[in-house]
């Protein structure tokens, strides 16, 4: 019954036999399988019972911690693989399944390395060389992205991963501002068997940015196809509204059938249209009455958001409806995420730091709940709080050198955990001297320390750009000036201020130039403006 795909038929028979065999290894084999071709949790269930049964069986084991994986039960997924013996920890299958739980904790480094050791013990495993390069293909160290490149480009002609890295090929080639090469991705996408209606919305991305003219015709003929689909509309809808075009939704909405706009999820994006034009009025009758099911709690959001930008309303009318739709996602940790979204685009900070906190309870969703927490105490200046959200988020992500060296930074700034954060700044430079984040960081723990010199040895070996970067050129010039080198300090100390740094960065700044306005005269030794060239600054997502 399993191979005809009667996968109800199969888990019944095999729920019967279970009743009257209630240890039957094969009769929970056919329920794992049954349940999980229909995409059921309760699969995480009867992998539990084979795991159970067979306790010393690595497969069993990484089965069960897949399919906790595949629902989110991060728990149950590291314990499972706890139980995998030493020896079988070496097999590809596991680095890979390990590898996909660090992900889902937020800790991409450790992601990278255990989806690398897949690749070496299987080196002609295309799966696993095509995991390791969409990862790598993003890596800030050109030999990794470069590598990566090459692979992807090769799976490109493998029809199983053509679709696939073809995506990934095109974004990246967007990222780096390669047209040509974006271009021929994008041709190449749009004639695959395997493209999706998402791949549409990247090709619209990148004509978009590369030439009106094709943009243009393209979104003319995708708007048709995509009006087939309710799911395909809403795609659509939203990358319109995310890309500065809500005004054209609106003159779209008019000559499109009422029942196509009216339910979910294309009433979302509508709402989220005439939000974006700020057509309050609009926005507030279009979400006054009917209901949205599932996606009740954004109707009542969004009924919210107009009422609270209504210039007669009172804010008991809008707290009561933002009450109403959090209420609305008790227990529902997706319906959270997307009200958490909508708070912070709509600079809800109370609102928003609430939906964060609980969502970052959620493992699955941690990593994405801290770093917003993260944006959101930066952006408030609240650095005790940002100092907490770094701790988790290095505690989530220890083997991440730009987060340890964001910690050990802020750390140092305000004066909290002083000598840990002295062990965490050399700790992030010890794993990448090269990464101006991390050596800038040890470089201020240095000179604290009063090891200016030694600091300032570690400056010289970066590339002069990166160092011109205006958070960069505080610490920079606070060396410089420490060692007497009056006139070179002047240039970081005027990248500094020309740039938006952070309060406790302006505190440093000044101290810099008080210590410039009582220097001596006296010619200081040179210090080079142009240091032997390194790797480029990764690209850093982190926020201190």
């Amino acid at each position: 019954m399993l191979q005809q795909e009667k996968f109800e038929q199969a888990a019944v028979t095999a729920r019967a036999i279970v009743q009257l065999h209630r240890e039957s290894l094969p009769a929970f084999s056919i329920l794992a399988e049954a349940t999980e071709k229909q995409n059921s949790e309760e699969t995480v269930w009867w992998r539990e019972q084979i795991a159970r049964l067979l306790p010393t069986d690595p497969d069993s084991q990484l089965n069960l911690a897949s399919a906790a994986l595949r629902f989110g039960q991060l728990d149950v997924a590291r314990k499972a693989l706890d139980r995998i013996s030493t020896p079988d920890r070496n097999r590809a299958a596991f680095h890979v399944v390990a590898g996909w739980l660090a992900r889902a904790e937020g800790n991409f480094v450790k992601q990278e390395e255990q989806f690398a050791a897949a690749v070496k013990e299987e080196p002609s495993n295309d799966l696993y060389q095509f995991n390791l390069a969409a990862l790598q293909i993003h890596s800030t160290d050109p030999k990794k992205s470069t590598k990566a490149r090459g692979t992807l480009d090769r799976l490109s002609k493998v029809a199983r991963f053509r679709t696939g890295a073809l995506r990934a090929l095109l974004n990246d080639a967007v990222a780096r501002d390669d047209l040509a090469a974006a271009d021929n991705f994008a041709q190449q996408l749009q004639m695959s068997q395997q493209v999706t209606f998402g791949d549409y919305l990247l090709c619209l991305n990148f004509y978009r940015k590369l030439d009106e003219k094709k943009f243009r015709p393209l979104l003319d003929r995708v708007k048709p196809f995509a009006a087939r689909n309710p799911s395909d509309l809403a795609a659509l809808m939203d990358w319109m509204n995310n890309n500065g075009l809500a005004g054209e939704i609106i003159k779209w909405i008019e000559k499109l059938p009422g029942d196509k706009i009216s339910s979910p999820p294309v009433s979302i994006t509508v709402a989220g249209a005439y939000a974006e034009v700020n057509n309050w009025s609009r926005l507030k009758r279009w979400t006054l009455g009917g209901s949205w099911g599932e996606t009740e709690y954004l109707r009542l959001a969004y009924q919210a958001i107009a009422t609270r930008q209504s210039q007669h309303a009172t804010d008991t009318e809008f707290e009561t409806l933002w009450r109403s739709a959090e209420q609305a996602t008790d227990e529902r940790p997706e319906g959270q995420l997307a009200l958490a979204h909508l708070a912070s685009k709509w600079k809800l900070e109370p609102e928003s730091e609430q939906l964060w906190l609980r969502i970052a309870k959620n493992p699955p969703m941690r990593r994405e709940a801290l770093d917003a927490l993260a944006r959101l105490y930066r952006t408030k200046n609240e650095t005790g709080k940002l100092y907490d959200i770094l701790q988790r988020l290095h505690e989530s992500s220890p083997d991440e050198p730009p987060i340890t060296a964001d910690l050990a930074r802020l750390g140092l700034n305000i004066g909290q955990n002083t000598k840990e954060s002295q062990e965490l700044a050399k700790e992030a430079y010890d794993r990448t001297p090269n990464e101006v984040n991390c050596a800038v960081t040890y470089a201020f723990c240095l000179y604290r320390l009063g090891r200016n010199a030694e600091g300032l040895e570690i400056i010289k070996k970066l590339p002069a750009d990166q160092l011109h970067d205006p958070h960069a050129a505080v610490y920079v010039a606070l060396l410089l000036v420490e060692s007497s080198q009056a006139e070179a300090a002047k240039e970081y100390i005027d990248a500094a201020g020309d740039g938006n740094i952070y309060a406790e960065e302006k505190q440093l700044l000044d101290e810099a130039k008080n210590k410039l306005a009582i220097a001596s005269s006296t010619p200081s030794p040179s210090f080079s403006s142009n240091p032997a060239e390194l790797s480029p600054t990764p690209t850093s997502t982190s926020t201190p």
